[in-house]
């Protein structure tokens, strides 16, 4: 991202074209190309994250992956992270056609780029990010963990709590984030999802659940 914030337009265009990607590499094993004719916001390169959730029998998460860096244009990343997140999240099987058309809704979260928290105290890190605005990511000992920022106003984690999640998803102990050779980081996000599947798309305030 550039800073800039994407409207609502764009967002649909991003959680349509996630669904379009599924759906067509479920059918045909192929992954579509951007259409011509995208805002320029849509053509900057920026991170992402396709969240999938269930919407019967309950609203559960059914898959997540993304790009936390700026590699590709969002529109390239968005239809790869969906479609990793269908098919290659390992805590689940993948994602029929009839289930994605039926029951799953899809999540976009643009992320800006992230920043490395700095500080000779590092006790002090808690106090450096803030619950509703901030995700994180923690790097180190060749492990990496990422937590968007809704997952911490999801669970009511505060920030030390979000911080030893993140070291946890990293598959580090809890208090890693204590370490000089750990890097903690954070970024925000922007949220569009379905509120049914295939239907009307909405802008999500990150403290909502």
């Amino acid at each position: 991202m550039t800073g800039e914030h994407l409207n609502l337009e764009d967002g649909k265009t991003l959680v349509g074209l996630a669904r379009q990607a599924i759906l067509n590499y479920l059918n045909n094993r192929q992954l579509i190309t951007a259409p011509e004719g995208l805002s320029e916001k849509l053509r900057t390169k920026s991170g992402v994250f396709v969240t999938l959730n269930t919407t019967r029998p309950a609203h559960e998460l059914r898959g997540c992956i993304g790009f936390p860096y700026a590699d590709e244009p969002l529109v390239n990343a968005t239809i790869k992270a969906a479609v990793y997140a269908a098919t290659d999240d390992p805590r689940f099987e993948p994602v029929t056609s009839k289930e994605l058309q039926e029951s799953v809704t899809v999540e976009i979260t643009v992320l800006t780029s992230p920043i490395a928290l700095e500080s000779n105290d590092r006790k002090k890190l808690p106090d450096m990010v803030e619950i509703g605005r901030h995700g994180l990511i923690v790097e180190g000992m060749g492990r990496s963990g990422l937590l968007l920022p809704q997952v911490a106003t999801e669970w009511k984690w505060d920030t030390s709590e979000f911080l030893m999640n993140c070291c946890l998803k990293a598959g580090l102990p809890p208090d890693s984030w204590l370490l000089n050779e750990v890097k903690v980081k954070t970024f925000e996000g922007e949220i569009f999802e379905e509120i049914e599947p295939a239907g009307e798309v909405r802008r999500r305030p990150i403290g909502e659940t």
